[in-house]
């Protein structure tokens, strides 16, 4: 089975306008954010399960962010919903539980706040090990923006947290590959794979050197749609020649356990 660790959606209405306004700079979405499109494109291109990410960029948008995201089909979505260091930590856990949600997405850089917000670590003492996380790690804008969230902050997020069930998005350190490298190493914290606008791009021997040391057993596939290909994404993966139980684990077994996804 594979399932997909990093796709977002919105509800059609909002969808053109929300990927204009989080465009990244030099990246041209391949889809147009509706989950119909999405499903459509997961059943074309072999994808089992997606993870669908919301994700709010003002306190304001949280409640109905979520109620959108837990509305999804379960059959082939598990939705990961949204919080806000706007909000109180009461609130958000509220409204993730009211829709029924198990995980959440945190992006630094679409919601304005660093990983080492204070709120946001109330947040995380408070998810324990109930609430998932799938977290954007590295670049992605220019300035201070990309100092929002690094892998030395993320390394002392699983330091102070360790039974946060924790997904940092590609490797995490997008285009901080060699931090990432330095700060994780050993560190007992998932890594997803995804890096728009393709992971081909990325020298394959840096990225099966990365996979081989942090261990297979604690890399997850994901593909960041509707940014990339998801069919272009796997055979990225796939090219990396892991081995069929190594790939496996990386395109779907591992996730299912560390989300305790039942799918």
């Amino acid at each position: 089975m594979i399932i997909d660790a990093h796709t977002h959606v919105w509800p059609d209405a909002i969808a053109e306008r929300a990927l204009t306004a989080n465009r990244l700079p030099g990246l041209q979405a391949v889809g147009n954010g509706k989950a119909s499109s999405l499903a459509t494109e997961m059943e074309t291109k072999g994808v089992d399960h997606s993870i669908a990410l919301g994700v709010a960029g003002a306190a304001k948008n949280v409640d109905r962010t979520n109620e959108f995201i837990a509305s999804l089909d379960g059959e082939t979505f598990t939705p990961f919903g949204t919080v806000h260091v706007d909000l109180p930590v009461e609130e958000n856990m509220a409204s993730l539980r009211r829709h029924g949600l198990h995980g959440v997405k945190v992006h630094p850089l679409f919601q304005n706040y660093g990983l080492m917000n204070e709120r946001l670590w109330e947040l995380f003492e408070a998810f324990g090990d109930e609430i998932g996380v799938i977290v954007h790690v590295g670049a992605g804008g220019s300035g201070a923006v990309n100092e929002l969230s690094t892998p030395r902050m993320l390394r002392e997020i699983v330091r102070t947290f360790p039974r946060l069930r924790l997904v940092a998005c590609h490797f995490g350190g997008y285009h901080m590959l060699a931090e990432a490298e330095q700060e994780l190493r050993g560190l007992d914290v998932v890594l997803e794979t995804s890096w728009p606008p393709a992971l081909s791009e990325v020298d394959p021997t840096t990225v099966r050197r990365l996979i081989t040391q942090h261990g297979t057993e604690r890399i997850v596939f994901g593909s960041d749609w509707p940014m990339t290909d998801p069919a272009k994404e796997i055979a990225a993966i796939r090219a990396l020649n892991l081995g069929d139980d190594a790939e496996s684990a990386v395109l779907g077994g591992n996730l299912a356990r560390v989300l305790r996804l039942d799918v």
